[in-house]
């Protein structure tokens, strides 16, 4: 959903792993019993990570390293699939028995999807969960579906307006913009004054919630089994998202690969703000405008005329049912999910941890870009952990292409949307 799509030999690495990964029937296996000696733990794991491979990936192979040094008896094999592709592989290879990972990457809306088809293994009790009490009360809850644990909270995240200090001084700005109306008339002072574009977009569902929220809108409205996502709230969001491109103020996106584009433009110094989060600094950091790291600014997202607010993201490791490897992915998850690998991970490549004692540490209290965002998702609105959760982007996205490429006005766009809604959520109003 957030990254670019797989190098070939991604792609390739992915189907040899769906050819020759053990599958199970989906039957959970029973709970471990505690572990003294883990370097005596054996077996073979293979992990889908979603992670991106180039600027993400090495801090994620080196924990693995670190792993295997202390289980010697328990292999991983490393697997990168893209995170907009993760999805439906692990539901088609779950669904059929065969070819699923034992470990998997999991983005907190698939979390309570993949549970309630009987594809992940239950936690509770198990080795794989360790002082639960110590996660942020958040992802915690994107780990639960139907009273059980099925996942362990491994990093969490949120968007925020990522800026090039550079381009909106030279516009006239010293801060960033805290509203959407200073949004457009710093992108338009941009544009005017540098010759850059003020702002691109990423035309995908996850980025236009906090257009949503800023007004008061949302896509559901869970305690009261609604669907809200046609709404006066949404129509003005999306007005103000055909406004900003209109007036310029956004360049118009390309309705695919507006993710890569928007993050070459900002890395090139072509554009001077987009919206993006945590996961998105390594790369950035590589682009030839923020060498000098001080270049970059972060902020909160502008406010709507209600609010400032950004959804919460994150991503979970969960077991699959199927594994022949239960005892070995228990170690493993739990390996992973320490305040130690987490730590590691938020030094390298600023990616939040979701664990509180995690940023009692001198590392993760050194990065700067951590203590911004940090704030930034204290105040991020949970989405709905329902097993639907997942299925509700791909609408938004195909209403949003057609709202940038001129086919549906705001009003329309959120129409259709609403009706695809209903046939997912059957039963409700």
């Amino acid at each position: 959903m957030r990254r670019l799509l797989p190098s070939a030999a991604a792609v390739a690495a992915v189907t040899l792993t769906l050819a020759a990964c053990g599958g199970g029937g989906g039957e959970s296996a029973a709970p471990a019993a505690s572990v003294s000696d883990p370097s005596k733990v054996s077996g073979e794991v293979t992990w889908w990570d979603t992670t991106r491979p180039d600027s993400e990936g090495p801090t994620f192979q080196a924990l693995i390293k670190e792993f295997q040094a202390k289980y010697p008896q328990v292999k991983v094999n490393y697997v990168n699939v893209p995170s907009d592709q993760a999805q439906n592989q692990f539901q088609t290879a779950a669904q059929a028995g065969t070819g699923a990972p034992d470990v998997i990457r999991s983005e907190v809306a698939w979390t309570s999807q993949f549970a309630s088809l009987g594809y992940l293994q239950p936690l509770d009790g198990s080795r794989a969960v360790d002082k639960p009490e110590d996660f942020l009360p958040g992802p915690l809850s994107s780990t639960k579906f139907g009273g059980k644990t099925y996942a362990v909270p491994q990093v969490t995240d949120t968007l925020a307006l990522i800026y090039n200090k550079r381009l909106l001084k030279e516009a006239g700005h010293e801060e960033a913009p805290k509203t959407i109306a200073e949004l457009k008339q710093t992108a338009l002072d941009v544009k005017a004054k540098t010759g850059a574009q003020g702002l691109a977009l990423n035309v995908d569902s996850y980025f236009l919630l906090p257009f949503m929220y800023g007004e008061g809108g949302d896509l559901l409205d869970v305690a009261n089994k609604k669907i809200v996502v046609n709404s006066p709230a949404n129509v003005k969001a999306m007005e103000t998202v055909s406004d900003l491109i209109s007036s310029g103020a956004a360049a118009k996106p390309a309705t695919t690969e507006s993710y890569a584009n928007a993050m070459t433009a900002l890395k090139e110094g072509k554009a001077a703000m987009i919206y993006n989060g945590p996961w998105a600094l390594s790369e950035i950091y590589q682009g030839k405008e923020f060498k000098d790291k001080a270049n970059l600014g972060i902020a909160p997202v502008p406010a709507g005329s209600m609010k400032a607010a950004a959804p919460t993201g994150g991503w979970n490791l969960a077991i699959y049912a199927g594994s022949k490897n239960i005892p070995a992915a228990y170690e493993f998850v739990r390996f992973m999910t320490t305040a130690e690998a987490q730590a590691k991970i938020a030094k390298e490549i600023s990616l939040l941890p979701t664990r509180t004692s995690a940023y009692d540490n001198p590392d993760v209290q050194a990065n700067a870009d951590v203590a911004v965002f940090k704030p930034i998702m204290d105040t991020a609105v949970p989405r709905p952990w329902i097993p639907e959760g997942g299925q509700l982007f791909q609408p938004l996205l195909e209403g949003y292409q057609a709202l940038v490429g001129g086919k549906s006005a705001p009003a329309d766009m959120l129409k259709q949307v609403d009706e695809q809604y209903r046939g997912i959520m059957k039963d409700w109003s």
